[in-house]
């Protein structure tokens, strides 16, 4: 791929060659993509999607990359950040929100507007074309419960909306992961209720999260899915690695199911713990512990070193 050709042709868009993502990761690690592009409208995502179609260059897109491991290797071809795409709109009961908007946010406008439905979501770190990529939730709210619709720009460069049924939610999943197409915007339906009260269970639900949370440190949040019968924090602690430290990757001390970026980790590092944590649980207890985070990107081209467990 000729990089300088491709920022060329896009002289109106925000294009940078060969971008640290350890700059946007929520871990602050991952090596650079080749090409990081930030369009600020639907139309600017479009002509790049089209054009890496016509010319064989290898696309993918990123939320603002907070339950996402990139491998040191980086990101070969172009990597698309919505960041800029973040306007929020509420009509009646229903909140429309471009798909780089940060979810915490979009929870927010839905309280200011005295909508009762997202109270789940003041605590996800994700943007919103992330969050319904991969139905988030927490607290016994989804995406799902929600969703209206939302228009995804296929691989194909057509525009193509899905309602909730078309998404086919389950559990942190979503049609779209299968598709591989860019959630350009969400709208969600929500109910309407009385300002203080939303407010109260938003609070009261912040408190539970920065009180059992390691918000202090960088991290990409919840590693791993809840296997069915079993809660994944709970496992870790009683295989004994709570608190293990790989290179500069540490199990939380204060909830087993963070890895922390506790002193200058690597990718690698974050990697090869979770590799290290599934196969002491499935020796330990024969439960498949599945990732949540997703990991991309390529290996660095050299060999690695084990690192020294402390």
């Amino acid at each position: 791929m000729d990089k300088e050709k491709l920022v060329q042709q896009f002289p109106a868009i925000n294009l940078l060659i060969d971008e640290p993502l350890k700059y946007y990761t929520f871990t602050k690690t991952g090596g650079p993509a080749d090409v990081l592009a930030f369009p600020e409208t639907a139309e600017e995502a479009e002509e790049l999607v089209l054009y890496c179609r016509n010319h064989d260059i290898p696309w993918l897109v990123l939320g603002n990359a907070s339950n996402l491991i990139v491998r040191d290797g980086g990101i070969r071809g172009l990597v698309i950040m919505l960041l800029s795409m973040d306007q929020i709109n509420v009509t009646d009961n229903t909140v429309e929100v471009q798909a780089g908007a940060r979810l915490i946010d979009t929870s927010y406008a839905a309280l200011d507007a005295s909508l009762s439905g997202l109270e789940f979501a003041c605590g996800i770190p994700g943007s919103v074309g992330g969050a319904v990529f991969m139905n988030a939730g927490a607290y016994g709210g989804e995406i799902k419960d929600v969703f209206a619709s939302s228009d995804v720009l296929m691989p194909d460069g057509t525009v193509q909306t899905f309602s909730n049924q078309d998404m086919d939610f389950s559990y942190r999943n979503s049609i779209i992961q299968v598709r591989h197409g860019i959630i350009l915007n969400a709208r969600f339906s929500l109910q309407e209720g009385q300002h203080h009260f939303i407010k109260e269970r938003m609070d009261e639900l912040t408190y539970l999260r920065e009180s059992k949370q390691p918000l202090e440190y960088p991290s990409c949040g919840s590693v791993f899915k809840r296997p069915p019968g079993h809660f994944t924090g709970q496992l870790i602690q009683e295989a004994g690695l709570q608190g293990l430290q790989w290179g500069g990757a540490q199990v939380s001390n204060k909830h087993a199911g963070f890895i922390i970026n506790l002193d200058g980790a690597t990718a690698t590092d974050y990697v090869e713990l979770i590799g290290h944590i599934q196969e002491v649980i499935k020796e330990k207890f024969d439960v498949d512990l599945q990732t949540e985070v997703r990991i991309i990107g390529e290996e660095v081209n050299e060999t690695m070193v084990d690192k020294n467990q402390k």
